[in-house]
Order: C-alpha cells, then structure tokens, then sequence
C-alpha cells in the first residue's frame, strides 16, 4: 500500500481509467437526453447548464453523444485487446515450452505480422471483412496478439530450464499442468502492464479507423467518428471536434499512466530493493 501511495502515475491514471469507465457504464442515468433527440434551435450551442458539452449541427447533447462513444470505443479496445492476450499468450506459450521446428514457424509468422504497420494491418483486415463493431475487434485482434506471443514466448524460455519446471517433470506433470501452474503465473505480471498500455494504443487505432470511414459505422457514435463528423464544421465550430479529441487524449493518457504504474508496481527489482532497504533500516 506503501509503493501504491507513492506511485503517482498509477493514482492518477487509475483515476482518470475508473471515473471514464464508471460514467461510461452509468450513461443512462447520467444523461438527461436520448441519444438521437435533436434540436434544432440550438445547433452548435457551446456548454451551458441545459448542454453540458453543447451540441452538433442536429442540436444533439455532446454530452450524451459522447459518453455512449466511450462505450463503444473503450469495449472495442478492452475485448480487442482481451482476445489478443489471450491468443498471443497460448501461442508464446507454446512456441516457448516446446520449441523447434512449432517455434520456428510460429515466430516466422508473428514476423510476418510485424512486418506490416499496425494502422496498415487494420486497415487491410477491416477492408477485406467490412466496417462494423465485430470486424473492428478482429482487425484490432490481428495486430495486437504478437506482442504477447513474443514476450510471453521470451518468458516461458527462460523459465522451462529453471529447476522447478525440471522438478514437475520428473515427478510427472503433464505438460498442460506445467504451462498452467507452474510458467503462466510468471507471465500475468508482463501481460497484464502489456494490455493496459495496450488498451490506449487501441483506443487511438479504433479512433483512427472510425475517423477514416472504415471503422464503426454511424449513426452509432464513437470518438472517431464524431471527430471526423466535427471536422466538416472546423472553421464554423470546432469546439464538437475538440472535445472528442480531448476525451480520446485524457483517456488514452489515463491508461498509458495506469500502466506505466502498474509496471513499476509490479517490477520484482523495486520490490526487491524496497525490502532490502527495510532489513537494513531494521538492522540499524
């Protein structure tokens, strides 16, 4: 609880993730307007008591507009990302443990996906499957799971020649029970800073492509797409624009803070160090 407390990045990021999250959750009952209800009278109004964020060129409340795009565009990010730890972790898993020619040809094509840019690889899957929220998360799922196949892939062949992993075979675990039990609990800690950092990464590749016309398809809003829809009334009223951008950046930031916390948090070194300093503080 200590560390926790002297962890600025991970109070802070923590913060903004769990308030975006909670008020993305509780849009039903934190707006005082349906989505699609329009007035026309007031059309790019600015903030007020009766618009808290204004609205669009259909007098739409940004407010409501925008906490239903987090919904959108943080669940397109989180389940993206879940899916690509998911598989990334049993392929490196795999690769790692049983090595040879498996290995080979696995970490061939994860070299193959890396070769690609990742807004490039999901403009090509979204092109070939079609805009939508599912084929989104495919596109999105593509171009994430290497990462985790490769560190995960580094980890378990570091930890297959230590001795306990000798120990459980020569007592005759089987090879499932020993990926499971004994070389997986070594991999959630770099997994889990790896998806958090992720999920901001996704957020600003869903933006992107919904920015693009090739991501979720409107009218159901996300931040993307009510960027790219704000830039058509840049020059009369770019304050629909603005604010979109600004939630994708306060939640982007909030996520890549939470996980640089979380990293250092969950680093074996520090909490080394912080317990060699209190054997030595009780020594003296």
């Amino acid at each position: 609880m200590k560390r926790l407390l002297r962890n600025p990045s991970l109070l802070i990021g923590g913060t903004i993730v769990v308030i975006i999250v909670l008020l993305a959750i509780a849009a039903p009952w934190v707006t005082t307007y349906q989505l699609e209800d329009m007035d026309m009278r007031n059309r790019f109004s600015l903030p007020s008591a009766e618009h808290w964020l204004g609205t669009d060129n259909f007098g739409r409340d940004l407010w409501t507009r925008l906490l239903y795009g987090a919904r959108i565009s943080i669940g397109v990010a989180v389940v993206s990302v879940g899916l690509a730890a998911i598989i990334g972790t049993l392929v490196g898993l795999a690769a790692g443990y049983f090595g040879g020619l498996f290995d080979l040809i696995v970490m061939r094509i994860v070299d193959v996906f890396l070769g690609f840019p990742p807004l490039i690889m999901a403009l090509t899957v979204v092109a070939a499957l079609g805009p939508g929220v599912t084929n989104l998360m495919i596109a999105l799922t593509a171009v994430f799971w290497t990462e985790y196949a490769r560190v995960v892939r580094a980890i378990t062949l570091s930890q297959r020649e230590i001795d306990y992993v000798a120990a459980a075979q020569a007592v005759g675990a089987s090879w499932a029970r020993i990926l499971v039990v004994h070389i997986l609990p070594n991999c959630l800690g770099p997994i889990t800073v790896l998806a958090t950092l992720g999920i901001g990464t996704a957020i600003v590749a869903e933006s992107g492509l919904s920015f693009l016309g090739i991501g979720v398809e409107p009218p159901t809003p996300t931040w993307g797409w009510t960027l790219s829809y704000g830039m058509r009334f840049l020059r009369a009223d770019p304050w629909m624009s603005t604010i979109a951008g600004l939630c994708i950046m306060l939640t982007v930031l909030g996520f890549n803070l939470f996980g640089d916390g979380l990293r250092d948090l969950l680093d074996p070194r520090r909490i080394t160090s912080g317990r060699r300093g209190r054997r030595g503080a009780i020594a003296e």
